[in-house]
């Protein structure tokens, strides 16, 4: 919504500012501009990105226009289900373990927390690095090398959209200029005509110079920074499962190793001791279990 809220200030205020200054919005209507450089933009695009990248990009248009970031509830279900697996470690047999990290669709844990189960990347995630830790010959300082090097690997793939967007809004003025530069090649044809068509000749191929730096600085690149902004949150989730488990393999209890992965989510949307401690007590473990044969 703050998207499309932006847009229409930004629209506004220059078409608002243009009108107070005398000028005329119909003389922005070209529509041959709009093609030469919209179309030039989605070509490039295309040229420069594989098609997994093009359909990840209208997926992280869409995420950003509807703020899928975390919210309150995410981050305290998946405190909730490191929780209730690091009771399991603590207190299960190795293949009571593996019965809920290797079918996470059956598990009475993870049943527990919809939020978790519905993002499969991180449910993944936590099953890969819970199973390193049951074999138990694993240091603590080399999984962390791992989960920095598979975190980095997913943040890379995850920002594919907003570097390809980027590159599209970085080149946008360019290609006003080439619409501009055929505007007046065609301009350049109608010497003989009277002043006012040749005024107007000339005007239309400076359209396509607002258009390029217009859609660069005021559309494009602002969806692309959104999209930044959106999977970078995002992605702090797999810091939380990180920390948290890092804090587990090195000793700490599976209460206070839930803190490490606490203060790694933005004082913003933090939630407090008590309501990690809330829902741990009444979805962790055997609760969530019990919740779930009820």
């Amino acid at each position: 919504m703050s998207i499309l809220i932006g847009l229409v200030v930004t629209l506004g205020c220059v078409l608002g500012g243009f009108m107070a200054m005398g000028g005329k919005v119909s003389v922005l209507a070209q529509p041959w501009e709009f093609v030469i450089i919209c179309g030039a933009a989605l070509g490039t695009f295309l040229v420069a990105n594989p098609m997994a990248t093009v359909k990840d990009t209208g997926k992280a248009c869409m995420e950003a226009l509807k703020q899928k970031v975390p919210k309150q509830t995410e981050y305290l279900e998946t405190l909730g289900v490191l929780h209730s697996l690091m009771r399991e470690l603590r207190s299960k047999s190795r293949a009571e373990v593996e019965a809920h990290i290797d079918n996470p669709e059956e598990s009475a844990i993870f049943q527990a927390f919809p939020t978790v189960m519905a993002n499969k990347d991180l449910t993944n995630f936590i099953c890969d690095y819970c199973r390193i830790i049951i074999i138990g010959n694993a240091r603590p300082f080399e999984i962390e090398a791992l989960m920095d090097e598979e975190i980095q690997t997913i943040r890379r793939d995850k920002l594919k959209p907003y570097q390809a967007l980027q590159g599209v809004a970085d080149g946008l003025p360019a290609l006003g200029i080439v619409a501009a530069v055929l505007g007046v090649i065609k301009a350049m044809g109608a010497l003989d005509q009277s002043p006012e068509i040749l005024g107007a000749l000339v005007g239309a191929a400076l359209v396509g110079t607002f258009v390029g730096i217009f859609m660069s600085y005021a559309v494009v690149g602002p969806i692309a920074t959104k999209i930044k902004i959106v999977r970078e949150k995002n992605n702090r989730m797999y810091v939380i499962v990180k920390q948290t488990l890092l804090a587990y393999m090195n000793g700490s209890l599976p209460q206070v190793a839930l803190e490490f992965g606490r203060k790694t989510i933005s004082a913003y949307d933090r939630p407090s001791i008590d309501a990690v401690e809330e829902n741990t007590m009444n979805t962790g473990g055997a609760a969530g279990a019990e919740k779930q044969a009820a």
